[in-house]
């Protein structure tokens, strides 16, 4: 396969601590060297969330101006994408940041299971999302926790609310939502292809299974993602010692599968995205 394959670093989510592994960047500065290390090693996406100094996570626009601010700089060209997720804020809290005008945003459109509690994504709130990420030019990126999700970011893409080319993430092995099953993976871009035949799709994996949606995604044609948000382990017995190393991992499967590693500005290309 000839096709660039982007490669997105999720950098720090709203879980994961330092007491699980020290190499969680918190602060900004951690947070951007954390990112730069990984955009060397080959990520044009940065998937960002922001934490308080307690490390416990934040929608502070300011904190993710500033962690904007600090990308730009020092990685020129990355696609700066912002986390609209729940575990950050309530209601329109988790958009407060998108007057920033970053190149996409997370957009969960609808509700499931997390490991303790209910994924809330209401209808109302989904659409304020949207029509906030259209407002300022920011392309979404769907976060597929379910089939249902392919199902309604189709729906919106069809009637304006979602618009452009749709690029959707199926998300797989959070645990209570959708399991890491490779008939299931298929089926999704099976359904995407169908329903969308022009969207881009991603893959990202929780804990030991993000190198198998790396493969999985990698080999198939479509682009994913890694990072310490999303399992902060090289293996059972050895944390990963960066973004960075999560990366470079990706990287050599993408050598493996003979498909190149999207620079920024060809990810922008791909993504029909504005210029850095």
């Amino acid at each position: 396969m000839t096709t660039p394959c982007i490669l997105c670093v999720a950098i720090t989510g709203s879980v994961p601590t330092k007491a699980a592994n020290p190499a969680v960047p918190i602060s900004i500065s951690e947070q951007v060297e954390s990112t730069h290390a990984a955009f060397e090693a080959g990520a044009s996406i940065c998937h960002a969330h922001v934490r308080n100094e307690d490390e416990t996570p934040s929608s502070d626009p300011e904190r993710f101006a500033r962690l904007m601010e600090g990308v730009q700089k020092h990685c020129p060209g990355m696609i700066i994408q912002f986390s609209t997720g729940g575990r950050s804020g309530a209601g329109r809290e988790r958009g407060g940041m998108l007057s920033l005008r970053p190149d996409m945003a997370s957009l969960s459109v609808g509700s499931n299971n997390f490991p303790t509690r209910v994924y809330e994504n209401p209808p109302e709130l989904v659409d304020w999302l949207a029509s906030e990420m259209k407002a300022h030019e920011i392309k979404p990126e769907i976060e597929a926790f379910d089939l249902s999700h392919i199902h309604k970011a189709a729906e919106m893409n069809r009637d304006g609310r979602i618009p452009g080319q749709l690029y959707v993430q199926f998300v797989m092995g959070v645990k209570n939502a959708m399991p890491v099953d490779r008939e299931t993976f298929d089926f999704y871009i099976q359904t995407l292809n169908r329903l969308t035949p022009d969207a881009q799709w991603c893959a990202a994996g929780i804990g030991p299974n993000q190198i198998v949606l790396n493969e999985w995604a990698i080999a198939a044609g479509g682009h994913t993602r890694a990072g310490l948000e999303d399992n902060v382990r090289l293996d059972r017995e050895t944390l990963a010692p960066s973004n960075a190393a999560l990366i470079q991992r990706a990287a050599d499967l993408c050598a493996k599968y003979e498909r190149p590693v999207a620079t920024a500005a060809q990810a922008r290309e791909i993504l029909g995205l504005r210029p850095s």
